[in-house]
């Protein structure tokens, strides 16, 4: 039995083991992701707070690639990192069971927070859904204040 989205073309066929791509330096970090149920609303696309759900997996996912888990890295140096500042632009709806890809890439760096371009693209269509300007912020665990990014790191995000 074909669904409605099928009869129009919209089929997707399933992701692969989901795996970001290894950029080289400078270039976009993607990460995969997929449509469910539960990130849609009564009218049958993402929810717009869903989106930022995404940006958030992709900048984590980001960070893992280059080595850094942010569980290990609170308990190691006591740094979390908080969105001090975000810019989204809605362009064009997704739906359910759309594959996306949600790309990160680094646009500055400063001594306690970096900034980065976000953007989330329709895998079968290639059209862009959503792009974000976000301000992440290093912060002290115990106090919330902000402190430097630790220099090892700040070395890897800037490769």
């Amino acid at each position: 039995m074909r669904t409605a989205r099928q009869e129009q073309g919209g089929f997707t066929p399933p992701l692969q083991e989901a795996q970001a791509t290894h950029a080289p330096p400078g270039a976009a970090f993607t990460w995969p992701t997929r449509v469910y149920w539960e990130d849609t609303d009564g009218g049958g696309v993402v929810y717009h707070a869903n989106y930022v759900k995404f940006l958030e997996r992709a900048r984590t996912e980001w960070l893992r690639a280059k080595g850094y888990e942010q569980r290990a890295l609170l308990l190691s140096t006591g740094v979390v990192f908080a969105v001090y500042s975000m810019q989204l632009q809605f362009l064009k709806p997704a739906r359910l069971d759309d594959a996306l890809h949600v790309s990160v890439q680094l646009n500055s760096c400063r001594r306690a927070s970096f900034t980065v371009s976000q953007s989330i693209t329709d895998v079968r269509s290639g059209a862009q859904l959503c792009r974000a300007e976000v301000e992440i912020a290093c912060l002290d665990q115990a106090t919330f204040r902000p402190i430097p990014i630790p220099a090892e790191l700040l070395m890897e995000i800037q490769r």
